[in-house]
């Protein structure tokens, strides 16, 4: 599989979009020792590899159905499903291994990270409550993130997981509106198909209101300066313009830029934290 499939097949740009977040964690707790950084961006390089390889076999079938997600490259067949399996199983002994190297509460908790990143793409065959377990498997990075440096449970990094959770339940619900008529007729769960878009966008907005206090509580319990404060300004007004897209009545063009923007969210919290903490 050459490089080119391979940034497809895993969609390279949205782990660059969640290496923030175990960043965010590493920070929180004055990680400033560079062999943890390094160890942190293999893991939750791994992790994200390990989970999208997991997803694209579970999900061929239902893919290959689906008017939007056909061309993937396993129902088109330019990727044999066992090569994806492999890539899979060594990213998991990748995450393994680098939480190995960091500490102890780190190692054992890899596997049930390992076990979250697997289910994942189960939970919507059963349960409209599938945007939450996405939200709470990526919460895991900042959690990660913060227990690479400490080695020690606290409030702070479940604060800061609980604003992750919520933002991608948020957003992944907004998201499904997408497929709410696949998802009906396939007999999959989602919050659109189950309760209607006016629903769906009520409770994605909770979600991106109750992700945003989270955030402040992050900052108020740890002493943030202006730089943090300036960051979630810039999320404030980027959470407040999705979801006046999300509102829009032809979704379809309208979530491209709903997407786009979302890409700054975590860039912003990232370079906000990193002032603070360092300068």
């Amino acid at each position: 599989m050459d490089f080119k499939k391979f940034s497809n097949l895993i969609m390279i740009e949205q782990t660059l979009f969640a290496l923030p977040f175990a960043y965010l964690g590493v920070l929180f707790a004055n990680g400033k020792n560079i062999s943890t950084w390094i160890l942190v961006t293999i893991a939750l390089v791994a992790a994200r590899t390990a989970g999208m390889s997991f997803n694209r076999v579970i999900d061929a079938k239902i893919d290959a159905k689906n008017p939007r997600t056909k061309d993937r490259l396993i129902p088109k067949g330019e990727v044999k499903q066992a090569h994806v399996w492999i890539i899979g199983t060594v990213s998991s002994l990748a995450l393994i291994g680098s939480s190995y190297l960091l500490n102890s509460l780190c190692f054992y908790l890899s596997f049930a990270a390992i076990f979250l990143l697997f289910t994942y793409s189960f939970f919507k065959r059963f349960s409209s409550s599938s945007h939450f377990y996405l939200g709470f498997v990526e919460s895991a990075a900042p959690i990660g993130g913060y227990l690479a440096v400490t080695g020690e449970f606290s409030v702070v990094p479940f604060v800061l997981g609980g604003a992750i959770l919520l933002w991608i339940a948020g957003l992944d619900i907004v998201y499904a509106l997408l497929d709410v008529e696949f998802d009906k007729k396939e007999g999959l769960y989602s919050f659109p198909s189950a309760y209607g878009k006016k629903k769906a966008l009520t409770a994605s907005g909770i979600c991106y209101v109750l992700s945003f206090v989270a955030m402040i509580t992050a900052g108020i319990i740890t002493g943030k300066s202006m730089p943090y404060w300036a960051a979630l300004a810039c999320v404030a007004f980027i959470f407040i313009y999705q979801q006046k897209i999300a509102r829009s009545r032809d979704i379809i063009q309208p979530l491209r830029i709903f997407f786009r923007i979302n890409m700054y969210v975590s860039p912003f919290l990232l370079i906000g934290t990193l002032i603070d903490v360092f300068l």
